[in-house]
């Protein structure tokens, strides 16, 4: 059922991942793709605020920091799993696996490659700080409008 409090979290979980985004792009090596790359992260985090933080508005302002972490480690699991994972297809479809399994381990070292750079002070404070704000507005809103 949507709600105030689910709006509210989708609509500044999908800014944060689009601001993430645009952090990221720098880090990427030269000549990497990003076409979608702030459209994706921004719908992973509209997914994520929705289904995370909007879900479990009106428990309290410190359950609202807890999920708000939680909506941000969503984000960012999610976001690093697609993006592995295109990248892991991509590679699959120019056949430089000898089988599937192969294709899953390298989409684990692809997603382990992008952790370690995006590991990065901007990027864990922006998440971090970004989620804290965002967990304690969604809890703000349904006490509002709840």
């Amino acid at each position: 059922m949507p709600t105030m409090p689910k709006a509210i979290a989708a609509l500044f979980f999908a800014a944060l991942g689009y601001f993430c985004g645009d952090l990221v792009r720098p880090l990427l090596p030269d000549g990497t793709r990003t076409g979608m790359l702030n459209e994706t992260l921004a719908g992973v985090g509209l997914l994520s605020g929705w289904l995370v933080s909007g879900k479990h508005a009106g428990y309290g302002t410190r359950a609202g920091f807890g999920y708000g972490l939680t909506s941000g480690a969503v984000l960012s699991f999610w976001g690093v799993f697609l993006f592995s994972g295109e990248k892991a297809l991509r590679f699959s479809l120019d056949r430089r696996f000898d089988g599937p399994i192969e294709a899953i381990q390298a989409m684990i070292k692809f997603g382990l490659e992008f952790y370690v750079l995006i590991g990065t002070p901007d990027i864990i404070i922006a998440v971090v700080v970004g989620s804290l704000f965002g967990g304690w507005l969604t809890e703000w809103s349904a006490k509002r409008w709840t």
